[in-house]
C-alpha cells in the first residue's frame, strides 16, 4: 500500500527540520558577511543608487550588493543567481530575503544593478574601498610589488544574434597554444599578495605594455615574468626608486647564461606569490571564462572580484581581529 505526497509530509518540508548540519557553503558565507566591509561599501555606492522617490520604493542597496558578490563567489549569471536564491536556504539568509516577506529580485533587476556599477565605474572604486579597510586592519601595501597577467577565456563561436566572436576580444599564441578572450593584468603587493592595480585588455595585447598602470609609485623593487624584461625606464618612469626586479633571458643562440637563470631563481621566489589571486579568482571563484561581450564590463568585473581575492585571502586574520 502506497501513501500520497500529502500523507508522506513531514514537519521537515514546511522548514522544522530536525536534522542539519551546517554546510561548507554556509560556513564560508558566515565568514564573508563578518569580514566584508558592508557600511563602507554602501556608503560608496548610496548616492548613485536609486532612491525611490519618484516611483516604487528600490530594493535594499545592501541587499543588492549581497546578490552581486554571491554572483562573484559563485560565478553565477543573473537567472542563475535569481534560481539559486530560490532555491538554497544558506544563500537567501545571506542575502537577507524572507520569502515570506518579498520574493527575490528577478534576473532584469541584478542586471540593472550590475550596469548601476558599471556606468559609474564603481568596480575600481569597490577595489580601492576594500583596500583602504585592509589598511586599517594592518594589512597593508608596502614598497614591493609584483606584476602578472592572465588570459581570460572568452567564447570563440559565432552562433550569437550578431554573427561574429565578441568584437573586443583577440586571439593570442602562448606556446603551441591559441587562445581567444581577454587578459586580466594585476599589481600584486609582494609581502601581503594585496591585489592593488587592475587593468583589462584583450588578450593580444603584451603584458609590457600596461606596466605602468600596475604600479602606484612608491615602490622600491618591480618583480615579473620575462614578459616585463627591459622595461626598467617605464618602471622608474613612475617608480623613480624601484629596481626593476624582473627575469631576464638565460637562453641564447650558443649558450645558456648560468647567472642569469640562477637570479631567476631567487626573484621567482618571489614573484610566485603573485600566483595566489589568480588561482582564487579561477579555482575558488570558478571565473574562468569572461561573463560579458566587451572589455569595459569584464574589467568592473575583475575589479570588484580582485577586492573579494583580497577578502579571502586575509579571511582568517581579519576573522581574528573580529573576534
Amino acid at each position: 500500500m502506497f501513501m500520497n505526497r500529502e500523507e508522506q509530509m513531514t514537519f521537515a518540508s514546511t522548514g522544522f527540520e530536525r536534522f542539519s548540519r551546517p554546510t561548507k557553503r554556509a560556513a564560508f558565507l558566515a565568514q564573508m558577511d563578518s569580514i566584508v566591509p558592508w557600511k563602507r561599501l554602501c556608503a560608496l555606492i548610496e548616492p548613485r543608487y536609486p532612491s525611490g522617490e519618484l516611483g516604487r520604493p528600490p530594493i535594499p542597496l545592501e541587499r543588492m550588493l549581497r546578490i552581486y558578490f554571491l554572483q562573484q563567489w559563485f560565478n553565477l549569471s543573473d537567472p542563475a543567481v535569481e534560481e539559486a536564491l530560490y532555491d538554497m536556504v544558506s544563500m537567501r539568509a545571506f542575502a537577507g530575503i524572507d520569502l515570506g516577506e518579498a520574493p527575490v529580485p528577478d534576473e532584469t533587476t541584478v542586471c540593472k544593478f550590475r550596469h548601476l556599477l558599471e556606468r559609474h565605474n564603481l568596480g575600481p572604486a569597490i577595489l580601492s574601498e576594500v583596500n583602504q579597510h585592509l589598511v586599517s586592519r594592518k594589512i597593508k601595501v608596502n614598497t614591493g610589488t609584483i606584476v602578472d597577467a592572465t588570459i581570460i577565456h572568452a567564447p570563440s563561436s559565432t552562433k550569437n544574434a550578431s554573427g561574429e566572436r565578441a568584437p573586443e576580444m583577440h586571439q593570442t599564441k602562448k606556446g603551441n597554444q591559441w587562445y581567444f578572450g581577454a587578459k586580466a593584468h594585476i599589481g600584486v603587493d609582494s609581502e601581503e599578495t594585496v591585489a592593488h592595480s587592475v587593468t583589462t585588455s584583450a588578450a593580444s595585447v603584451a603584458d609590457k605594455h600596461m606596466l605602468p598602470d600596475l604600479l602606484h609609485g612608491e615602490e622600491r623593487k618591480v618583480w615579473g615574468d620575462s614578459a616585463y624584461q627591459g622595461q626598467s625606464e617605464a618602471i622608474r618612469a613612475v617608480a623613480p626608486k624601484a629596481q626593476d626586479m624582473t627575469c631576464r633571458q638565460t637562453k641564447y643562440k650558443n649558450y645558456v647564461d648560468d647567472e642569469a637563470k640562477r637570479k631567476n631563481t631567487t626573484k621567482a621566489r618571489v614573484r610566485a606569490r603573485v600566483e595566489h589571486p589568480f588561482r582564487i579568482l579561477k579555482r575558488v571563484f570558478g571565473f574562468t571564462k569572461v561573463r560579458y561581450r566587451g572589455i569595459w564590463k569584464n574589467h568592473q568585473w575583475l575589479c570588484a572580484a580582485f577586492a573579494l581575492v583580497n577578502l579571502y585571502q586575509h579571511r582568517n586574520q581579519l576573522t581574528l581581529q573580529r573576534a
